[in-house]
């Protein structure tokens, strides 16, 4: 089981691989929902860190349809980031009645090649996650992060079961959002490889950092 923790710092993704995290997602704000991290910090982890990096691509906070201007930011910042090094790119398109904005999400996917394209929790935003998913698939993304379209995937669980019966292994399903070592041992009885999480105590703190020990603890259970 791979567990990739959601870093917004340079002291986070540290703690993160200290931990004995498989992956790093970098971000900033977290507080916001996590938005793309600054170049100097992004340069920085990918270079220190030995594990994967993949980097968040959100221009900003809000919704996820974004304007002309905001998606050429978007598709600069994809080419800036694997220049960089970065193993993976997360991001997502939708359209203003919320479903996936087929065409410019193929287009990041195109543009993110040859590194693994993650479609992130945009998802639990539109309104038919199983038509959504199927869009996913067809557009060859490789992950989609999701709760479930609930707060945490714990309350998601049901609809989380349902997207992985559905993918039948032909999209990678990775609950996130809420899970700890309280609550892990739950999601390793899925049919699924990889678990997303911040593992900070408080992630309305935008400062807070990634709790070591609280990743040992996840990874034991994992084992």
């Amino acid at each position: 089981m791979i567990l990739e923790v959601c870093a917004n710092s340079y002291e986070s993704a540290i703690n993160a691989e200290k931990g004995g995290a498989h992956r790093i997602e970098l971000c900033e704000n977290l507080n916001l929902g996590g938005i793309t991290p600054d170049y100097k910090l992004a340069s920085k982890v990918i270079s220190k860190l030995k594990i994967p990096v993949y980097v968040l691509i959100r221009p900003r906070a809000g919704n996820f349809n974004y304007s002309q201007e905001e998606f050429e930011q978007i598709k600069k910042d994809i080419r800036i980031f694997k220049d960089l090094g970065c193993k993976g790119i997360v991001s997502g398109v939708l359209t203003k009645d919320k479903n996936i904005d087929i065409d410019k999400t193929k287009e990041l996917i195109n543009l993110s090649r040859p590194l693994e394209f993650t479609f992130h929790r945009a998802f639990d935003e539109v309104l038919n996650p199983i038509k959504s998913l199927k869009q996913l698939i067809k557009l060859k993304a490789d992950r989609l992060l999701t709760s479930g379209q609930k707060n945490t995937a714990v309350e998601g669980v049901d609809l989380i079961k349902e997207l992985i019966n559905i993918g039948n292994n032909q999209i990678k399903i990775m609950p996130g959002s809420g899970i700890n070592q309280t609550n892990i041992l739950e999601f390793t009885k899925l049919d699924i490889d990889e678990i997303h999480g911040s593992f900070s105590n408080n992630i309305k703190n935008p400062k807070k950092v990634t709790n070591v020990d609280m990743i040992l603890k996840c990874i034991r259970i994992l084992k």
